[in-house]
């Protein structure tokens, strides 16, 4: 199988990129994505030539570290497929990739493909988790939970944390991924206590790292690998503006 990759190359944060063009001879259709670019990190390295760097960890769709835009869709065209378990059997004969890093203000480039999504992880450490003592793991049945509810916070923590949603998205927002992080947790008994400091700061930490805001267009959605929907964000709008008020009613 023959293709053209049209790779973004990027020495630094620094430095102005650009994309660089490989021709890819002879591949096989069986291939996933990420092995195609081990393929041709190869060649590059054989040739005295700088690899191409990727970020990638897991390579089974559940770690988020792939994080490409394949033909100006993160993650590539397949849906609900991580770059890494995208196959080249769903390209055809001929054709022209063209492979770059996610776009976005708060996704500073580090090198070619690489970029720095910590912002991610400062809005995680600003509330996504609890904090409350729950003692030891109790028996499963002692806690009882609506099917409704665990369903849907199954479905929220579905969430990889890849970022593919900020990519797409015309503003850079990051809600789709806030609204996932806070619901699955503000879904569960456990979680109930800490419910509005969590969505405050959250949302107060995603605003901080620069991200835009949300204008509906369903893009996020539309590329989000583990399908989740724009109803948490509508959720996670709720439950901030009950938290607001009732922050503003203990100040007054």
């Amino acid at each position: 199988m023959k293709l053209t990759l049209r790779i973004w190359r990027q020495k630094n944060a620094q430095t102005q990129g650009a994309l660089v063009e490989y021709p890819i001879p002879d591949v096989s259709p069986d291939m996933s994505f990420l092995e195609m670019l081990d393929v041709l990190n190869e060649e590059l390295i054989e040739t005295g030539q700088d690899p191409v760097a990727f970020d990638s960890d897991c390579r089974e769709g559940i770690c988020g570290t792939c994080s490409l835009v394949i033909n100006g869709r993160p993650h590539g065209k397949r849906r609900h497929t991580t770059a890494c378990q995208l196959h080249l059997r769903h390209f055809q004969e001929g054709d022209v990739i063209t492979i770059e890093p996610w776009r976005a203000k708060p996704f500073p480039v580090l090198k070619d493909l690489v970029v720095d999504r910590t912002a991610l992880d400062r809005i995680i450490q600003a509330g996504g988790f609890v904090s409350v003592s729950t003692g030891q793991a109790s028996e499963a049945n002692a806690l009882p939970i609506p099917k409704p509810a665990s369903d849907l916070a199954m479905d929220a923590a579905a969430c990889i944390g890849c970022g593919a949603c900020v990519a797409a998205c015309k503003n850079a927002s990051a809600m789709l991924f806030v609204a996932a992080k806070v619901s699955h947790l503000g879904l569960l008994p456990q979680g109930q206590t800490e419910k509005d400091r969590r969505v405050l700061h959250m949302v107060k930490a995603m605003d901080a790292e620069g991200f835009g805001n949300c204008t509906n267009t369903g893009s996020c959605e539309a590329v989000c690998p583990k399908g989740i929907t724009l109803d948490f964000i509508a959720r996670m709008n709720r439950n901030y503006g009950v938290a607001l008020l009732k922050a503003n009613a203990k100040h007054t």
